[in-house]
């Protein structure tokens, strides 16, 4: 299997989901490919004055690309209509720095009901340590780097231009915080090719990611090994993690967003336990945790968890 190198340029970053946007690269099921990002503000270097000059990338299109900027998209040859892409993520390295800037709410009557005073935003900026695996801000307080991509996802099967912001069934911006290095996203194809696009480097991130933002930073290097699964069938997706199953639910409803995290679930259950649907729900009364993914994306999002240890016990 082969391993493509994709440089940060114009041609490879975008800032919208189409499938009518041209592949920036064909390859083939089974290949790996490895990037660098750019951060959400489409910068590679630190917000000024402490960087002076930053480096940065104009969007393609300043009226389509007003999102997350992605690189991409990568076209799977024989990714088709229904069936599912696999994500592996091999390898995350994020850059020394990031920020993250909290505006007040995110929605017209939040900031009464959090108590904040005014809009006036606050803006953290850290310095990251990878060696020690830490974040730093500029008051001295640390937190531990865990890495990930914000936005992994496929283009839907309506024509036109999508937003990078709400998350969808073929994917998007996720904000799972747990999808790290050593994790496999499966995503299902909506469109021939696949199409699959990723950025939006997260350093570190609480579930919900309540302020809007995480530690928000470039990534130096990401390595993800697409291949084509015609044995799964999805209409959500699910992740491997290195420790749980998870399965993810979008929806402008929090409740509703519950629901199709928990549909399948169970319908996960079924399958790697063998048990009918309502033994299913039984067991996952007992050994399923739901979690709030992300608030803040105009479509909420939920994960169900399931521990890889309680999988293999429950299969004796």
């Amino acid at each position: 299997m082969a391993t493509h190198e994709i440089a940060l340029e114009q041609r490879t970053v975008h800032g919208h989901f189409s499938r009518e946007l041209e592949p920036i690269l064909t390859i083939d099921s089974g290949d790996t490919i490895s990037f660098p990002t750019l951060d959400a503000g489409w910068g590679r270097g630190p917000p000024p004055p402490e960087a002076g000059e930053r480096w940065q990338l104009e969007p393609q299109d300043p009226e389509r690309d007003q999102g997350h900027a992605l690189v991409g998209p990568v076209e799977v040859r024989g990714a088709r209509t229904g069936s599912v892409l696999e994500v592996r993520v091999d390898e995350i390295r994020a850059g020394d720095w990031g920020w993250t800037w909290a505006a007040g709410g995110w929605e017209s009557t939040l900031n009464e009901r959090l108590r904040l005073p005014d809009l006036e935003g606050c803006l953290l900026e850290w310095t990251l340590d990878t060696h020690r695996g830490v974040a730093r801000d500029q008051k001295g307080r640390e937190v531990e780097l865990r890495p990930f991509l914000g936005v992994i996802g496929l283009p839907p099967a309506e024509p036109g231009v999508h937003s990078t912001i709400p998350p969808r069934p073929t994917g998007g911006n996720i904000d799972c915080k747990e999808l790290v290095e050593g994790s496999t996203l499966f995503l299902p194809v909506a469109v021939e090719g696949a199409l699959l696009s990723a950025g939006d480097g997260h350093a570190a991130q609480g579930d919900g990611e309540v302020g809007q933002m995480a530690i928000e930073c470039p990534l130096e290097r990401v390595r993800l090994t697409l291949s084509v699964r015609d044995d799964l069938s999805l209409a959500t997706p699910i992740a491997r993690t290195p420790s749980a199953w998870l399965t993810l639910g979008f929806d402008e409803d929090l409740d509703e967003a519950m629901v199709h995290a928990l549909n399948a679930m169970l319908d996960l259950m079924e399958r790697e336990l063998d048990v009918d649907r309502k033994e299913a729900l039984a067991l996952a009364s007992v050994v399923v945790d739901l979690r709030v993914t992300q608030v803040v994306n105009r479509v909420a999002g939920v994960h169900a968890r399931l521990e890889l240890d309680v999988v293999e016990r429950l299969r004796r």
